[in-house]
């Protein structure tokens, strides 16, 4: 990962930029040295226990969330979804049924507004409208993008989820195939693996969740949610 130093190096948008970069690498580890920069962040499990964490972004949504909640049903695991707060005032029931199934979930603002572009009064009230419905504790910047100054706020009063393996299930010149054999090489125990449950990504998050879920079973691995701060 290059950081490109032509820009000019605003203090206030050193975490956006770094995660930009980071984004922008499909289905690879985070870098071994980053988390240390960010150590308020949460970016990945333990390592040596059998433990992954599945991540969704974006929904809840009435289609692909409820096929979603039916594989890791059937296959007995749990896993983190961070919702969009417009969404789950569209669809409740469907929010209600991730609570309900013993899911964690996360607050993903309002209305999926980047940190880049939103100033400061409305991207922190979009995070406190959002958290007020859902009352989770743990946020995700969507895009993985946020100003130093925003998530300092929000760190105060919610634990920030990052990851570290993007699957890149949102790229849609990608195949289910291609997005599998590429998380696969870099999936393991405490992996915080990032998907989506969307209109925009489910032609490959369907297939990649299934080989995922396929690739835990062989290995004896356990989908877990992430503790809640809120309601641990």
């Amino acid at each position: 990962m290059r950081i490109n130093t032509d820009l000019d190096w605003n203090p206030n948008r050193w975490i956006s930029i770094l995660l930009c970069e980071i984004a922008a690498v499909y289905a690879t580890r985070i870098p071994e040295p980053v988390p240390s920069l960010f150590p308020e962040f949460l970016w990945s499990g333990d390592a040596d226990g059998r433990d992954v964490h599945l991540t969704f972004d974006d929904g809840p949504h009435p289609e692909w969330t409820p096929r979603i909640l039916d594989m890791l049903g059937l296959a007995d695991h749990k896993a983190t979804f961070f919702c969009v707060g417009q969404n789950v005032e569209r669809y409740p029931e469907v929010f209600e049924r991730i609570q309900a199934e013993g899911h964690s979930w996360g607050n993903h603002t309002m209305q999926h507004e980047s940190g880049w572009s939103t100033g400061q009064y409305a991207y922190l009230k979009s995070f406190m409208e959002c958290e007020a419905i859902t009352q989770s504790g743990l946020f995700r910047p969507p895009y993985g993008r946020m100003t130093r100054a925003q998530g300092k706020a929000i760190a105060s009063r919610s634990r920030i989820v990052m990851w570290d393996l993007l699957t890149g299930d949102f790229d849609q010149k990608r195949s289910p195939e291609q997005c599998l054999k590429n998380t696969l090489g870099h999936f393991r125990p405490g992996s915080i693996a990032v998907m989506h449950d969307s209109q925009k990504a489910a032609p490959r998050t369907i297939g990649l969740l299934a080989g995922l879920l396929h690739k835990m079973d062989e290995e004896g691995w356990l989908g877990t949610a992430l503790d809640m701060p809120t309601r641990s």
